[in-house]
């Protein structure tokens, strides 16, 4: 996510205080390789070409990188002998960072956390080792399949090979309060205002009328209809499913000339500025902990948000140390969870392990990344109670002991499920950062007071030239695979 991610980058030193990890329970046994799994195959060969060595894996630095360190890092040397090595690193910093080390040729790296919508740069670029032969060698293409189809379908190949395994269900979500919708005087009056029930929106027009009823309905409580997080690096992430989810499309096939500023987009980029209205005050410098604040404490009837949002509202691994940061929620039996309005909701972010081409212990690293992402360690993985990967498989939304966590876990999982069917992909070119900076400083100066329509012409005019840098025809090829792909638009 950039989710907790950027906000909580500071959350490093924590990585060293926090205690061993909890046990887990074990492998499958030995036996002929049809009938292993694929974690316990990835054991047994990583256990004949081990012999002591180290490997060294890329992890965004916080709470995702004590998975590795004391989860995942010390039970793969338990059961292999083989030591790992974390390297952390800001999210903001990662791309650069893998870049130039492949540009050094060092083999520093040999495991990669790549963000997906990185993948078309890294893989042209020639930094991302190839897995199929891998995969096929270590019998781990059945464990692929299994993989939720979004993440599966979106987020694990380029040109048809596979550089990747999606391994954080990063998703947009939608979390109501129950019992404000639930309340009958709020009902009746809304009905009667607007001739249908109150209930969680299932368009956009919906969530505007239904936030302002609510803020003007509960303001002497001290209740907003909705908050969301509107600080840039967040917004266009909102603005990319919204913009698509009205119908907008990022570029003409076939000149590549930016089209974000369709009359779509200044529909969508007008409307949530004016949402800003019946949000709490400062809402456009909110990023995802100060809108979680206001949620937990039972400010917002409404928010969009990741994964994360959902557990620590139902006051989930409360006690942790490493979540000693999060606001104590006030709404723990209160939050209901759907899908965003449109029903296709951002997979904003997220990660894939990967192994780096310039590695001189690749096949090590793949063992290693094929029993992380296997369906049996990863099942343990998304419930560990201090970092943040999100469920990403099928298996991950109806395993009982995940959905026995608190009393509306199963519906939490139910929804995130759903999502994991009709998820929209982050936008991915050659550059990507360069087209999402362009945004990011048309939305600054969208929230200070600028023109919708003027904003996003400029914006437009800035991803032209990014085009033209790169190459129209050398873009237009990537965007026309990344087009292609089941995520990439609304079907």
């Amino acid at each position: 996510m950039s989710d907790p991610r950027f906000a909580i980058r500071s959350l490093r030193a924590l990585a060293r205080a926090l205690l061993p990890a909890l046990a887990v329970v074990g492998l499958a046994a030995p036996g002929a390789a049809h009938a292993q799994s694929a974690a316990q195959r990835a054991v047994d060969a990583a256990k004949k070409i081990c012999a002591g060595k180290t490997i060294t894996i890329v992890w965004e630095a916080g709470l995702q990188s004590l998975d590795p360190l004391n989860f995942s890092g010390p039970k793969w040397e338990q059961l292999t002998g083989c030591k790992v090595k974390v390297v952390e690193v800001p999210v903001a910093e990662m791309f650069t960072k893998i870049m130039q080390e492949h540009r050094a040729g060092t083999g520093a790296y040999d495991a990669l956390n790549v963000i997906p919508a990185w993948m078309p740069d890294l893989a042209q670029a020639g930094a991302l080792e190839v897995l199929d032969p891998y995969v096929d060698k270590y019998g781990f293409r059945d464990e692929l399949k299994k993989i939720a189809p979004t993440y599966r379908d979106n987020q694990m190949k380029v040109n048809g090979k596979i550089y990747g395994f999606p391994d954080d269900g990063d998703v947009f979500l939608f979390y109501y309060r129950k019992d404000i919708f639930a309340r009958p005087d709020l009902q009746k009056a809304f009905k009667a205002k607007h001739g249908y029930d109150l209930a969680p929106p299932k368009t956009w027009k919906q969530f505007d009328e239904i936030g302002a009823f609510l803020t003007d309905a509960l303001k002497s409580e001290g209740i907003y209809g909705a908050s969301f997080f509107r600080e840039p690096a967040y917004a266009i992430l909102m603005f990319e499913e919204r913009f698509r989810v009205e119908g907008g499309k990022f570029f003409d096939p076939q000149t590549m000339k930016a089209t974000i500023n369709s009359p779509v987009g200044v529909k969508v980029l007008t409307e949530m500025r004016n949402e800003n209205k019946f949000m709490p005050p400062g809402v456009e410098k909110f990023g995802f902990v100060e809108n979680l604040a206001v949620f937990l404490d039972g400010k917002s009837a409404m928010t969009i948000s990741w994964p994360p949002y959902g557990r620590f509202a139902a006051g989930y691994l409360s006690g942790e140390k490493a979540l000693d940061w999060v606001p104590k929620s006030k709404i723990s039996d209160k939050v209901g969870y759907a899908l965003p309005p449109g029903g296709h909701p951002q997979l904003a972010l997220g990660f894939a392990l990967s192994v780096a081409s310039s590695s001189k212990q690749k096949e090590l690293a793949y063992l290693f990344i094929q029993w992380l992402n296997s369906e049996e360690i990863s099942t343990q993985r998304v419930q560990l109670p201090y970092a943040l990967r999100d469920p990403f498989r099928d298996s991950h939304y109806t395993n009982k002991d995940y959905m026995a966590k608190w009393p509306d876990a199963k519906d939490y999982l139910a929804a995130l499920g759903q999502a994991a069917k009709t998820g929209l992909l982050d936008l991915s070119l050659i550059q990507t950062d360069k087209y999402e900076e362009a945004m990011r400083q048309g939305m600054s100066k969208l929230w200070s007071g600028a023109d919708p329509k003027a904003t996003l012409d400029e914006v437009a005019k800035q991803w032209n030239d990014i085009t033209q840098r790169v190459g129209v025809d050398k873009q237009k090829a990537v965007y026309t695979g990344w087009a292609a792909k089941s995520g990439a638009y609304p079907k």
